[in-house]
């Protein structure tokens, strides 16, 4: 058996839900609705604006600690929860090969939480992330990635909604990841159909821009 050395955990969360923005689905509370679009635009901010480096690192920790306390004054809301389990991980990716795998346990534990209140919140945002998670980290014995489990996940994530443009990318993502390239290639062209989404348009377009990009590689091997 080959022994893969744990700086493998952390290269292979490198990208867990890196592009990852949903956009909002709370029920009428104005304080909340406002204080998660903020979050939103936080973090995206960081990631499309921000090189990669410590200096993204450490505004990107600023940012989990804004998920951190908007899920604290925010308990009963699913969708806090998804955000704070996007920004964990988040951070696994960019944590050292001592943390990251701690780090993408407790997104997996948040993730799982908030998928049993409401699996379709936030564009099924629980189901795709945690999907996600168990394509991108390591199997075992390294971690808890699990390849099956991934590919339910972002089926029911697409099933449930069909407008949700990370759900179709990410799917697509796994499928590509799988050598499935023909799927790949009709799930991405589909996600580019979905309407723009006016009030995220830096998290919009960077979605499109990657997907275009993973088209062109399918269309190359072709």
């Amino acid at each position: 058996m080959t022994i893969v050395r744990t700086t493998t955990i952390r290269a292979t969360l490198l990208g867990v839900l890196a592009l990852s923005a949903f956009p909002a689905f709370a029920d009428a509370d104005p304080a909340f609705d406002g204080a998660l679009h903020n979050l939103e635009v936080h973090w995206e901010t960081v990631k499309f604006t921000v090189p990669p480096g410590d200096k993204q690192t450490t505004e990107m920790e600023k940012v989990g600690a804004e998920a951190d306390a908007l899920m604290a004054r925010y308990p009963n809301r699913v969708e806090a929860e998804i955000w704070d389990g996007i920004l964990k991980s988040e951070q696994a990716s960019m944590a050292s090969a001592f943390s990251a795998l701690s780090l993408a346990k407790e997104a997996r534990a948040v993730l799982e939480k908030a998928y049993t209140e409401n699996p379709a919140a936030l564009d099924a945002g629980a189901p795709t992330s945690l999907g996600v998670l168990y394509y991108r980290v390591p199997g075992f014995p390294i971690a808890f990635g699990d390849n099956k489990k991934a590919r339910s996940l972002l089926e029911q994530a697409t099933a449930s909604a069909p407008q949700g443009l990370d759900a179709w990318y990410f799917y697509g993502d796994f499928l590509m990841n799988q050598g499935e390239n023909d799927k790949a290639r009709q799930v991405f062209t589909y996600a580019l159909s979905i309407p723009e989404n006016p009030a995220r348009p830096l998290w919009d377009k960077s979605r499109r821009q990657v997907i275009k990009e993973d088209l062109a590689k399918l269309q190359a091997k072709t």
